[in-house]
């Protein structure tokens, strides 16, 4: 999954959603990237971004949509507040993968539908799951080379 913030202490925010994402019954955090800095995408008016990518182990009760239930509760506990779509916010949590599925439902879009377009994604999960193959069987590093970005010191250009 991945993490976002660029309002107030970023770091502490990620740090805070990793340990509630580590503390969810059946859920156990086993990696996490670097922090990248990274700039706004959409709206570029506002801070630049930490973003994080984390891989979770789940219990085999433990669906997609649970986990997804469980991160906007996180998210809400957390200061999360949407206002403005691509706006700032305090914390943003995504589910990238799970596993190999793919799941296309009105709420959830396994794999995340813009990841392979997204360097503040692929670059932190290069660093914790560098041999990575999507569910269509392409690996992360095939995606990853159709992007023009630059990393420079943890800071993240597209």
């Amino acid at each position: 999954m991945c993490l976002g913030s660029n309002m107030g202490d970023t770091d502490l925010h990620l740090a805070n959603a990793i340990a509630e994402i580590d503390s969810l019954d059946g859920v156990r955090v086993t990696k996490s990237s670097s922090i990248f800095r990274t700039e706004p995408q959409l709206k570029k008016d506002q801070a630049w971004f930490a973003n994080q990518v984390v891989s979770v182990e789940c219990s085999e009760y433990v669906t997609a949509h649970d986990l997804l239930n469980s991160l906007l509760e996180i998210e809400n506990t957390l200061g999360r507040v949407r206002e403005e779509r691509f706006g700032p916010r305090v914390i943003d949590l995504d589910v990238l993968l799970f596993g190999n599925e793919v799941i296309e439902s009105e709420d959830l879009i396994v794999p995340h539908p813009r990841m392979t377009e997204r360097a503040f994604v692929l670059v932190p999960l290069q660093e914790i799951a560098p041999q990575l193959h999507f569910p269509d069987g392409r690996g992360l590093e095939e995606v990853l080379g159709m992007l023009e970005y630059k990393v420079d010191a943890n800071q993240i250009w597209q």
